[in-house]
């Protein structure tokens, strides 16, 4: 007797496609084969929808505690349920800041009693709290987040001293944000003299410019592999970061690369029709650099793709540029987003897979998760192909309530998103019985 047997599934996965049913007991993946004709407390028939691993997003702001009117820990994971992601690594610039073992505990506690996906915290590096970071366990949480260009309060590391001891004795993975902070205040004051009030959104790309990330990047990756750290970058957002990173499968590799679907998506020829609302950092560049990292998610040197979601009230970003807070809620749409990729023959479905669940289980070394496999748990993504979605203010589920994407129909919709071996949504609606999700476990 199963808890649940999913049948007639066409699932990708560890890059197979293969129709097979899925059995599962105890929140974990019990059995996958051909055909499964055991009794079950329940079946669902999807008769021949996609199925993959549930997303993992390493890189969202759920904004909790201490800016709750933004978004909250519960908010943002339900949108996150929707879209088909079932565990997240969230950051650490929120109220107060996660910069202390102790506020990073309270934020797990948090999200014992709030959070309905799976859930891990970065602790935040700061100039000089470089003790905390030595006390880190890798076992107990996903890594250290540096900001090295942008960030809320006393999070950005600025200083070079700061950033050798940080590379030098953290014992985790260490994440980078990296843009210049001199080049940034520099082009800030030049901009800011020459256009005055006259500043608006398309300015922002050419504020945070490349050189701004290029230069904050390669210091990252030389501070890397000078003192042998394991470093992942975010959200990069250059052509020219591009020759940074090595190409090749993931494994092995102590230095990797993320791209974000906005970066994917957008360049700065959408600044005319979205504006403030795809301000974000680093900056929505030039074409020719979006393209360069689709070529670079193809030659693998973009190992990870992920969302900064990062929810602003729309009051926010409907100010005046450049007062507006930087940052685009994504993490509901991110896999129609990259499932776009798909239909336009950009992205196959199996990279797809490999670059939003797999690699990022073996990047930051998930216990048990990120693949359909016996024994796992079972986090899994059912998608319809053959059903469209337009993004609009009745469906998005973020607490901003808005998005970028507002009109602009996707040619999937997510069918179902089943979580610790739990119907968590379907067919629009969540389950009546919608548990809390898990503590996400390492193991190094």
């Amino acid at each position: 007797m199963y808890d649940l047997v999913l049948k007639n599934c066409n699932v990708v996965n560890e890059n197979i496609v293969s129709e097979v049913d899925i059995g599962i007991n105890n929140e974990r993946i019990e059995k996958i084969a051909g055909n499964i004709s055991s009794e079950a407390r329940n079946e669902i028939d999807l008769q021949g929808k996609l199925l993959i691993p549930g997303l993992i997003d390493d890189q969202v702001h759920f904004r909790e505690p201490g800016l709750t009117h933004k978004g909250e820990i519960a908010t943002e994971s339900k949108a996150a349920i929707a879209g088909g992601v079932t565990s997240y690594f969230e950051m650490p610039n929120v109220n107060p800041n996660t910069s202390t073992i102790e506020n990073l505990e309270k934020k797990f506690d948090i999200a014992a009693n709030k959070s309905y996906a799976n859930y891990s915290f970065y602790l935040g590096a700061t100039n000089d709290n470089i003790e905390e970071i030595k006390k880190s366990d890798p076992n107990a949480s996903c890594g250290l987040k540096v900001f090295m260009g942008a960030s809320t309060g006393d999070l950005l590391v600025n200083k070079y001293e700061s950033l050798e001891k940080i590379f030098e004795h953290c014992p985790t993975n260490i994440v980078t944000h990296c843009e210049d902070p001199k080049r940034l205040v520099e082009n800030e004051n030049i901009f800011q003299e020459k256009y005055g009030d006259q500043l608006h959104a398309a300015h922002h790309a050419v504020i945070r410019d490349e050189e701004c990330c290029y230069l904050s990047s390669s210091l990252a990756v030389g501070l890397a592999k000078r003192f042998g750290a394991n470093l992942h970058v975010l959200h990069l957002s250059t052509k020219r970061e591009m020759d940074l990173f090595e190409p090749g499968p993931i494994d092995n590799k102590k230095i990797t690369a993320e791209g974000c679907v906005h970066h994917l998506t957008f360049s700065d020829k959408d600044y005319e029709e979205l504006g403030n609302f795809i301000v974000c950092n680093p900056s929505i560049k030039t074409e020719e650099d979006r393209l360069g990292i689709i070529e670079a998610v193809k030659a693998n040197k973009i190992d990870i793709f992920a969302t900064d979601h990062a929810p602003h009230t729309f009051e926010e970003k409907s100010q005046k540029y450049p007062n507006i807070p930087a940052g685009i809620p994504l993490v509901q749409h991110s896999l129609q987003m990259l499932l776009e990729f798909y239909f336009d023959d950009i992205f196959s479905l199996e990279m797809i897979v490999e670059k939003s669940s797999h690699n990022v289980a073996k990047r930051f070394n998930i216990k048990d998760r990120g693949f359909l496999r016996e024994g796992y748990f079972a986090d899994i993504t059912c998608v319809d192909m053959d059903k469209t979605y337009t993004v609009n203010k009745e469906n998005i589920l973020h607490k901003c309530g808005w998005s970028p994407l507002e009109n602009r129909t996707m040619r999937s919709s997510i069918y179902a998103t089943i979580l610790n071996g739990n119907i968590a949504f379907k067919d629009g609606n969540f389950s009546e019985s919608l548990e809390f999700g898990h503590r996400l476990e390492f193991d190094y």
